[in-house]
């Protein structure tokens, strides 16, 4: 009997989590039964997870670019990635204000709800935390440039949302490679490769968790949905929200067809279970691992390609995010009454385009991006806590969706990237035991 391939584990995983959370929900212990004794599986799971992306972002980048043995070969990785990656994101933000205008989604909000929404998540820490953030930081031009060099590599080593300066300090490292003579790189090069497998291996093992993993994540969000009277008044904005994810994740497939002249079902199918588990844990940067696997080995895009554009993408591309940017400002504007001109909708665009850039790729991160685009087009100051809790209730099921779209969107661009560079690959799929010694997945 075949084995049954990952995506559809994580499936039967998500299914019997959202049952099992849909069913101890009618039980008063149902919620802390699964905060006490579910819950945590999911929570290691992630930090799993988030504890290999960095480990894994140096070395496959280092590898990656040192494997290149001319620096103009970077070049044109680089360049192609850059160009391919703020012409999604301007493309996701322009389908997101073309969907909201057209649909108007926060003018059927009334008095009322807006009245209730308010009370209910006005004094949420969340929302607090998020003004009280955004209001600490630097809000020169620049500032983004001077983020993404670091002071001290081990502080950015030691933490995930400082992903971008570890991108950074790797590719500044394989460059350096690079420049010197191969002699000299040669011991520094055997130690990143076999760091690399070594980092590659554990990313397998961990996925063996990820079937359990998923059911606890799936359970935990069902039984924490507190106010779903309030979520159903938010369908429509919602809705707004997931048909611009469709179109995006079509406008993917329609550039693989047309630029590989590969299946679309061939690249979900490669692709599924990092979407899956994008899905459940709304972070990129946790699903960076899974994601770097799949394209890799499932999809042939070959590792110099791959352990470049998958990084860089998990940081400055979020093209769902962006997309979410772009409905919810207008959203809250509507039900608002803030009026908003052509100039208006510029500034979305560029504002949503560079609070993309350098952005943290964990969840939670899209509403700090919110207000700095509604802040950007003259938003009151004193109406940002209302915007924020007029979204709030909807925000999770929301992110979970945009993160997929995030990672459908790197993984695109490294497919395309590859093949303009004659490095896309015919994989040659097997199942094996994470166990056994052998790669999982050969490559021809």
């Amino acid at each position: 009997m075949r084995k049954l391939p990952l995506h559809w584990k994580i499936v039967i995983g998500m299914t019997l989590g959202i049952l099992f959370g849909a069913l101890v929900s009618n039980f008063s212990w149902g919620k802390q039964f699964v905060s006490d004794w579910i819950a945590p599986f999911g929570t290691i799971f992630i930090r799993l997870l988030k504890l290999i992306a960095i480990p894994l972002i140096f070395t496959s980048l280092v590898k990656g670019i040192s494997d290149l043995k001319d620096i103009s070969r970077f070049r044109h990785i680089g360049v192609r990635t850059i160009i391919l990656y703020i012409s999604t994101t301007v493309i996701a933000i322009i389908i997101g204000l073309l969907l909201v205008n057209t649909l108007k989604p926060g003018a059927g909000i009334s008095q009322e709800t807006i009245d209730e929404l308010t009370e209910t998540y006005a004094g949420n820490t969340s929302i607090i935390t998020n003004l009280q953030e955004i209001e600490q930081q630097d809000s020169g031009p620049l500032t983004f440039l001077i983020d993404i060099v670091p002071e001290n590599i081990f502080t950015a080593f030691g933490n995930n949302s400082l992903m971008l300066q570890v991108i950074f300090f790797s590719i500044i490292f394989g460059i350096s490679m690079l420049l010197i003579d191969p002699e000299s790189a040669r011991p520094v090069s055997r130690l990143i490769n076999g760091l690399n497998e070594v980092v590659l291996k554990m990313v397998n093992l961990i996925m063996l968790m990820a079937p359990f993993a998923v059911f606890a994540l799936l359970a935990q969000i069902i039984v924490s949905t507190d106010n779903v009277e309030i979520l159903q008044k938010l369908l429509f904005y919602g809705a707004t929200v997931v048909l611009g994810l469709i179109l995006m994740l079509s406008f993917y497939l329609i550039v693989v067809y047309l630029f590989t002249g590969r299946n679309p079902h061939w690249f979900i199918k490669g692709i599924a279970p990092a979407q899956l588990l994008a899905f459940s844990t709304s972070s990129s940067a946790a699903t960076l691992p899974v994601t770097m696997e799949r394209v890799t080995e499932h999809l042939g895009v070959d590792n110099e390609v791959s352990s470049f554009v998958l990084p860089v993408g998990a940081t400055i591309n979020m093209d769902g995010t962006s997309l979410y940017q772009a409905v919810a400002a207008v959203f809250i504007t509507q039900a608002l009454h803030f009026p908003l001109d052509f100039s208006d909708q510029l500034t979305i665009i560029l504002t949503a385009l560079l609070a993309s850039i350098g952005a943290a790729a964990v969840p939670g991160t899209g509403m700090i991006m919110l207000v700095i685009v509604l802040e950007s087009i003259g938003f009151p100051a004193d109406k940002l806590a209302i915007g924020l809790a007029l979204i709030f209730a909807i925000d999770r099921p929301l992110d979970m969706c945009r993160t997929v779209i995030n990672i459908s969107g790197d993984a695109m661009v490294s497919v395309v990237v590859a093949k303009s560079l004659g490095k896309l690959h015919h994989s040659v799929q097997k199942e094996e035991n994470p166990l056994h010694n052998q790669n999982d997945i050969s490559l021809h």
